[in-house]
């Protein structure tokens, strides 16, 4: 099995791409999926974070506000870092579980991870990163006309990203999605064969390390 970091800036298309990968065969671990469902009301997240910032961050259905604690924590660094404290250990120790399960079903597992660049260190092991890359211009447009943002506060979050440079730098496979459905089709297949690629090239070498194990011997 080997595992392979996604990442992409807001409004990049990023999870397009990871559904596109899973249809071809790999397992999925999203961390913005595992985030939402531990703070799901009920789970000790939740009651966590309502117990630091206050029940004004629930909504009237109940569940977690999530514009409210985004407006609290955006501005602030120390909340900010309280809100991390709560939510990423949970978040590493259920990403873990998930990445145990699927790496008994999988060749292939996709980690999902927004903030890839910013925490590398933590993900060293990866087979590769592959980043999914658009034009500032293309991001603001989408997250304006698919996700209700106004266009200061969509240029105010990708302003608060790292740029697309740090993470084209950081890329082993970078997948262009400014085109249309169809461009971003061809791009996930050749992503897809260059995972297969390094599947080969990984098996090659676990190979040429067995016989030489087995030279030494003799």
């Amino acid at each position: 099995m080997a595992e392979f970091g996604l990442t992409g800036g807001i409004g990049s298309g990023k999870s397009s791409v990871a559904e596109r990968l899973v249809a071809l065969g790999a397992g999925l671990v999203d961390a913005d999926a595992t985030v939402k469902a531990l703070q799901r009301p009920g789970e000790a997240v939740f009651d966590a974070m309502v117990a630091h910032f206050g029940p004004e961050i629930v909504g009237d259905d109940g569940e977690l506000d999530r514009p409210a604690i985004a407006a609290v924590v955006f501005n602030d660094e120390d909340q900010l870092k309280a809100l991390n404290k709560i939510v990423h250990p949970a978040v590493r120790a259920s990403m873990q579980e998930q990445r145990d399960d699927l790496a008994r079903t999988h060749q292939v597992v996709i980690l999902d991870i927004p903030l890839l660049v910013e925490g590398s260190s933590a993900y060293a092991d990866l087979a590769g990163v592959i980043v999914v890359d658009v034009p500032i211009e293309t991001a603001v447009q989408r997250l304006i006309d698919f996700r209700g943002f106004d266009e200061a506060d969509a240029r105010a979050r990708i302003s608060s990203q790292v740029s697309r440079e740090e993470r084209t730098k950081l890329a082993d496979f970078v997948v262009d999605n400014s085109g249309d459905l169809d461009a971003l089709d061809a791009q996930v297949t050749q992503c897809w064969e260059w995972i297969q690629g390094c599947l080969a090239e990984a098996s090659g070498d676990q190979a040429r390390d067995a016989v030489e194990k087995e030279s030494e011997k003799d």
